[in-house]
């Protein structure tokens, strides 16, 4: 289970841009792109200008590049805000990247709605559309200091991968980093518990870890998992969860459907397991303009929603386990 370091803030960005400075020492392959969001990378662009390319603002021509560049036998980190990448260049993601199964990694920011940037800037689409390609890795960071961690794992990791992050400003660290190992593909213990499982990624393993100290309180047991990778999805965490608590609870910063509420929800589906089972995130609305935490509580996916709905599946699942 994994120890906790709240409070603290530092920049994903920062770390993203830190961790590819330090792997473009080491390896020599590694280019790195941007659409004009390349603030964070001033280091690696000084230190290895041959390998750092800035398209401006032409996302489409910049995963092309990145395409050509791993036929080659590179491997492109493209850094750029969410939803210019996911769909501005879905189709050149789809053909040029993922057809051929080339790993080129997407790393973006601004994840859901912590970009404040109103309805045009905000990520509520990416992971479904993500998910729904063929050969691509699905990840979502819900910790700056997993960053790290992850950029190294990714380097040999075969295929495309989408990489989520939050806003990448001023990100709220959760986990100490010396006691956390990870591994792409399985999920992430945060909290044990025995009444309820809260699934969660990015920044909502934070407020899901919060509802569940506050339930505590009341002698409810809640065990969070962070479901940082959304694709592969461990199959296993969650067959765990509906065998051994009373129900589940998906908290996300995206799209209710689409995410990984619907991917936990097609396993337990196929496999024929019937569980309580809840769902909290962005409704079928543009949100428009806000901080993130204005957002969640306008649109009911916060800290109190997370402990109405396991207090809800308490009432209901007890009575069927």
């Amino acid at each position: 289970m994994a120890s906790f370091n709240f409070g603290e803030r530092i920049s994903g960005r920062s770390v993203v841009g830190d961790t590819l400075h330090a792997m473009g020492k080491v390896h020599e392959n590694l280019f790195v792109l941007t659409a004009d969001t390349g603030m964070a990378l001033k280091s690696f662009r000084d230190d290895f200008r041959p390998r750092y390319i800035d398209v401006g603002i032409a996302e489409q021509t910049m995963v092309g590049i990145a395409a050509g560049l791993a036929l080659e036998e590179n491997i492109p980190f493209i850094m750029n805000m969410i939803p210019f990448m996911t769909m501005r260049a879905c189709e050149q993601i789809r053909t040029a990247v993922c057809y051929q199964n080339l790993p080129v990694r997407f790393v973006g920011t601004g994840g859901g709605l912590t970009s404040g940037g109103g309805s045009t800037h905000n990520a509520m689409e990416d992971i479904s559309l993500m998910r729904s390609l063929v050969n691509m890795t699905v990840l979502s960071i819900g910790d700056p200091n997993m960053i790290r961690n992850i950029l190294e794992l990714s380097w040999d990791y075969p295929g495309p991968m989408f990489i989520r992050l939050a806003q990448g400003k001023a990100d709220r660290v959760i986990y100490e980093p010396v006691a956390m190992q990870y591994e792409i593909g399985k999920a992430t213990l945060a909290r044990k518990g025995s009444d309820v499982t809260v699934f969660a990624h990015g920044e909502m393993v934070f407020e899901a870890l919060t509802a569940a100290g506050e339930l505590a309180k009341e002698d409810i047991d809640v065990r969070v998992v962070d479901m940082f990778t959304i694709k592969p999805i461990d199959e296993e965490a969650i067959v765990q969860a509906a065998e051994q608590t009373y129900g589940i609870v998906v908290v996300e910063d995206h799209l209710m459907f689409g995410g990984l509420a619907s991917a936990i929800a097609d396993i337990l589906a196929d496999k024929g397991i019937s569980v309580p089972f809840r769902r909290l995130g962005i409704p079928q609305v543009y949100a428009g303009f806000g901080s993130g935490e204005e957002l969640r509580t306008k649109y009911g996916y916060d800290t109190h929603a997370v402990i109405a709905a396991v207090k809800d599946i308490c009432g209901l699942g007890a009575n069927t386990k």
